[in-house]
């Protein structure tokens, strides 16, 4: 780890840390001399943390290699957790420790996949969506229709990268706002996440399968060589660069040499987009908005297929393994609910879910209708 912080420039990483960790405790002491209680003390930090993440964010490029995610997420839980009791810093030791488990789960599922000698899908993936698309590649049709000459950009190769960049984004920040305002929330939404990694990690370890982008014609720098496919360009970072965060695709550009490169099938870019839309479904208001937030994993699963990261398989398989979290705990949690409400000497061992944000008879139920019907 010490050898990669120094050798691909993550090394600011730690060193920012450091001085926030200084200011952190500089920032507390003088407010806390001032007589100014915890909880603006914590909601200042947050502030501070938001506004140091933004400037990295023009500065650098957004957090995408996972050493600097967990890193990332490490230093926003302890900033949220000053001032509380032991207890309460034992809480989130745990929950970080969940979430160092399921981040770094991605990364090793490749050395598994290698040391259990599965071979790497090219083909079979191919064919189910030349099957889908009545014999075309619809990776290959987009590209071929709408990708324009290199060094020209289109409006929506703009959008496309915000779409296909948000995957980065979206999903660490709902944790991040869940596990600050409502607990119990960010239990239900960290039950159903892990799952979906876990489900993903099995997949990536049995069915290593190769992108579009390394199916096509000619080598490239995994080591592999394939023709599945006629050869592909990788525009993920066109958009970006067209407004000017040129540091933005540099520092995707480090995260993607730590990622597992046959990690395809499933699509997690796929799943997280769904992910998040199902999670708040029951909450979102009017009825007709719900399907309008369905564009969103919908242009995800497009993007993917335009940039040449992914099939269209890839995605269904992605939203698939999110029914699957989504019906599971569910149910689990609906006899939770029922099992307290028989004796309610259980409270304790399990979450408090306040009724008017869950109804696990009701709302939550038609979420996992709402996964099905989409896959």
């Amino acid at each position: 780890m010490l050898l990669a912080l120094a050798t691909s420039g993550l090394w600011r990483v730690l060193w920012y840390s450091l001085a926030l960790a200084l200011f952190v405790t500089g920032f507390t002491g003088v407010l806390r001399v001032l007589g100014v209680g915890w909880d603006k003390i914590r909601w200042s930090l947050i502030g501070v943390y938001g506004a140091v993440y933004v400037w990295w964010f023009f500065a650098n490029g957004i957090i995408i290699d996972r050493i600097s995610v967990l890193w990332s997420f490490s230093i926003f839980l302890c900033i949220a957790s000053v001032g509380k009791p032991a207890h309460e810093w034992w809480r989130t030791g745990r929950d970080l420790a969940l979430f160092v488990a399921m981040w770094l789960a991605y990364d090793e599922s490749r050395g598994i996949a290698d040391g259990l000698g599965m071979p790497v899908q090219v083909e079979s993936v191919r064919n189910i969506d030349r099957f889908l698309f009545f014999g075309t590649d619809g990776v290959v049709w987009l590209q071929n229709n709408f990708l324009a000459p290199v060094g020209t950009v289109r409006w929506y190769d703009v959008v496309a990268s915000f779409v296909y960049y948000s995957h980065f984004v979206l999903p660490p920040l709902v944790m991040a706002v869940l596990w600050l305002t409502n607990r119990d929330q960010w239990v239900r939404y960290m039950r159903r996440f892990a799952t979906v990694i876990f489900l993903a990690c099995t997949m990536f370890i049995l069915f290593p399968t190769a992108p579009p982008w390394m199916a096509a014609g000619g080598s490239n720098r995994s080591g592999y060589e394939f023709d599945a496919l006629p050869p592909l360009r990788r525009p993920t970072g066109n958009g970006w660069r067209h407004i000017g965060l040129d540091g933005f695709v540099e520092a995707w550009d480090v995260g993607r040499d730590w990622a597992n490169e046959v990690a395809a099938m499933p699509s997690l870019h796929s799943a997280y987009a769904l992910f998040v839309v199902v999670f708040f479904w029951p909450r979102i208001r009017p009825v007709w908005l719900r399907y309008v937030t369905l564009l969103y994993p919908l242009s995800m699963a497009v993007a993917l297929m335009y940039f040449g990261e992914h099939y269209f398989t890839d995605a269904l398989a992605g939203w698939g393994i999110v029914g699957i979290s989504f019906l599971v705990w569910n149910r689990i949690e609906r006899r939770l609910a029922a099992k307290t409400a028989d004796d309610p000497f259980q409270g304790a061992d399990v979450p408090d879910h306040d009724t008017k944000d869950l109804d696990l008879d009701g709302s939550d139920a038609s979420l996992g209708q709402t996964v099905s019907g989409t896959r």
